[in-house]
């Protein structure tokens, strides 16, 4: 059983920054991939970005590319996103959630957090 618990999230202005990180529980952490997804009101939840186990390889959603960075301890049990450069679209729930490979689909990943909230005022 994996548990995975986020934390960092706030209310942050436009152009500001955040970091959010998520701590994993079970073994299995360092052999598998990461992602961190959103979901604003109203929207399906989307993915944002995803880690491979060793950290060789990332992958970002357009909309955040050159803004946010993915980042992964496995000595910790941890995986972070540094988000900069913050716009009102944003704002969404943020989760972090764990599969087997590196994927932008929702669908490839079978463990999830609870979310933490993120908001960006103009």
């Amino acid at each position: 059983q994996v548990q995975l618990v986020e934390s960092g999230g706030g209310l942050v202005q436009a152009g500001g920054s955040l970091t959010l990180s998520c701590a994993a529980s079970g073994r299995t952490f360092s052999s598998t991939a990461m992602g961190w997804f959103r979901q604003a009101p109203g929207k399906e939840r989307e993915f944002v970005a995803a880690i491979g186990w060793n950290a060789a390889n990332t992958n970002y959603a357009d909309s955040v590319k050159d803004r946010f960075t993915i980042s992964r301890d496995n000595v910790r049990n941890t995986v972070h996103l540094q988000m900069n450069s913050l716009k009102p679209e944003d704002t969404a729930i943020y989760y972090c959630a764990k599969s087997r490979y590196l994927s932008p689909r929702t669908t490839a990943y079978d463990y999830w957090g609870q979310g933490t909230q993120v908001t960006v005022s103009s």
